[in-house]
């Protein structure tokens, strides 16, 4: 591969570009074709100008940035610091450009990362639907215990274990961009399913929440709140005072 550069000493004046090392020299414009696999791109610059501002103009054209090009001309890699006179192009020249490594790396680098989404997605996917499930449950637990009924506390356990399992997963998954996004908003939506569990099981545990009495503990209440006289609503104070504390733990 030919890298080499012609500094201001090595030009004579007769060959010297005029201006900067850039395309800002005079000269004729001239057209040159450079084909890339089965593209053709047409550029028009001036005859001084330099490989390197091949590739700048090819970035629109191509999307590969500079560094990610190789430019050949009659079969030799041209430098970017050298200039298409000096090297012989001229109108109508036929200049071949290949992807660099760097643009095979940045590719190979995207499409595992879209590959690697796209499998966290579908895994996140797949712990969305047995969430769903669990949260079905936890509202039919929900339901039952708002109706005055008791529910097992084994199912407290199994709902809260299995919830927990669900959790390890989405924390064992890798995810970036969107795939990260959809894990913490389910993360979140578990933890708050398993703090509901607590809830519930906090109010399942409360002795005026049975199936033998909860009725009836609901009927002295009202009697008692609406100042009706019944034998057996609560007589004294302290009894009030104990029956207000465990029936706004049950709200």
């Amino acid at each position: 591969m030919n890298n080499s550069t012609y500094s201001a000493a090595e030009i004579s004046p007769e060959t010297r570009p005029a201006g900067s090392d850039a395309a800002a020299g005079g000269g004729p414009t001239i057209k040159i074709n450079v084909w890339h696999g089965t593209s053709h791109h047409e550029l028009h610059l001036p005859a001084q100008s330099t490989f390197g501002d091949i590739k700048k103009l090819l970035v629109n054209k191509t999307g590969l940035e500079p560094e990610e090009q190789r430019l050949f001309f009659r079969g030799i890699e041209k430098g970017d610091n050298e200039h298409l006179h000096l090297e012989g192009v001229k109108d109508k020249s036929k200049i071949l450009l290949l992807e660099g490594t760097a643009s095979k790396e940045r590719k190979l680098e995207e499409t595992r990362k879209q590959n690697e989404m796209s499998k966290a997605i579908e895994t996140i996917a797949g712990v969305r639907a047995e969430v769903d499930k669990l949260s079905n449950r936890v509202t039919a637990i929900e339901v039952a215990i708002n109706a005055g009924n008791k529910a097992a506390e084994k199912e407290f356990l199994v709902l809260t274990e299995l919830l927990m399992s669900q959790l390890l997963k989405l924390d064992g998954i890798e995810a970036e961009g969107e795939a990260k996004l959809q894990r913490k908003a389910e993360v979140n939506r578990v933890q708050k399913l398993v703090d509901k569990l607590d809830s519930l099981k906090a109010i399942n545990s409360n002795p005026f929440i049975n199936s033998g009495n909860a009725a009836t503990v609901t009927t002295q209440w009202e009697t008692f709140d609406s100042g009706m006289g019944s034998s057996d609503a609560p007589s004294d104070k302290s009894s009030s005072t104990k029956i207000t504390q465990d029936w706004e733990r049950f709200e």
